[in-house]
């Protein structure tokens, strides 16, 4: 028995926060964002918008493109940053309400942008392991709620959005999930960091007045430490199976940077054409870029049935991790 990604989901909000909306709030301009980052624009999440709500959109998606029912899931997992509540209940337990899922395992992990790939790892393991048979893993982020728009390092960077997937059983090994590395360094945890809220740094009204409750970011030093590690974690895994870079159909990397999404692909030799790029358009939504980028690539029909890909991602913790999957969904009609 193996898992198969049966079918993929994604939703964004309606509002676009541009560049040069951003030259009205902080010190910077389109040009600057442009060339630094490769973000034009990134989606913002409204006011009466949570992230389970995101999640469930995205989930409804992934659910009807895999031809399933709702009372088929028997286990949801959601990744996140951004949850709806700091500690309960669960945003995987208020997408399984909205979709009116009861009496099934739901909870979130938190692996920052290596989310999806985790949630991936996770959901492998339990359909393998033949515990459970149809999984709905999300990515979903309403990262503007932990952001100070006044900190230029760190605004310019994030949107808001979700996507999702059903993981599966198959015994068509053609269809399997090939392998999924994913690790994490918590030596690093300072230098992309969320330090209020928690029990280190509780709610107090003198670390809210510090503005702890928002995300804190030291962007050179991450950005060096990922672009070798993504690079390092991908000859990994394609080492590990005796894959070259030539057979993979499409790779999609984590969406956070366009200048280290550049620097891992060119060291490892992918074409542009195979590499997917949805930066410009929805700049760094963590858990959810990955499954955001390939419901993009689904509904631009550049992801077809049997497709081999290549997942990569790096985020706060550190964390890290690598996959190779097939595409087992339909062909986008």
């Amino acid at each position: 028995m193996y898992a198969a990604l049966r079918s993929i989901g994604s939703y964004v909000p309606k509002n676009i926060l541009t560049n040069y909306d951003l030259e009205k709030m902080v010190e910077t301009t389109n040009e600057w964002i442009t060339k630094r980052t490769g973000i034009k624009e990134r989606r913002i999440a409204s006011s009466d918008e949570v992230t389970s709500d995101l999640g469930y959109k995205a989930s409804l998606q992934a659910i009807q493109r895999a031809g399933i029912r709702v009372d088929e899931i028997d286990m949801v997992i959601c990744a996140t940053l951004s949850p709806d509540y700091l500690t309960m209940p669960s945003t995987a337990a208020m997408i399984s309400k909205k979709l009116g899922i009861k009496n099934v395992m739901a909870f979130d992990i938190s692996a920052a942008c290596t989310g999806f790939v985790y949630l991936i790892s996770l959901a492998k393991a339990f359909v393998e392991s033949g515990a459970k048979k149809n999984i709905l893993i999300v990515g979903a982020e309403k990262i503007s709620s932990i952001i100070d728009y006044e900190d230029r390092s760190t605004c310019i960077l994030f949107g808001d959005g979700a996507g999702a997937a059903i993981i599966d059983s198959t015994e068509d090994k053609n269809e399997a999930i090939l392998d999924v590395i994913a690790s994490a360094d918590g030596n690093y945890g300072d230098l992309l960091i969320t330090p209020g809220c928690g029990s280190k740094n509780p709610i107090r009204e003198d670390n809210v007045k510090d503005k702890l409750q928002y995300m804190k970011m030291a962007g050179n030093e991450v950005f060096k430490i990922a672009v070798k590690t993504l690079t390092n974690d991908v000859i990994e895994i394609l080492q590990k199976n005796n894959i070259s870079p030539e057979e993979i159909d499409i790779f999609i990397p984590h969406q956070a940077n366009f200048r280290i999404i550049e620097a891992v692909r060119s060291k490892l030799n992918f074409s542009v054409e195979k590499t997917a790029l949805t930066i410009s358009k929805y700049g760094n939504t963590s858990s959810a870029s990955i499954p955001m980028a390939m419901n993009d690539l689904y509904e631009n029909k550049k992801i077809k049935y049997g497709d081999l890909m290549l997942l990569d991602a790096f985020g706060g913790g550190f964390t890290w991790g690598s996959a190779l999957v097939r595409f087992a969904g339909k062909n986008f009609n």
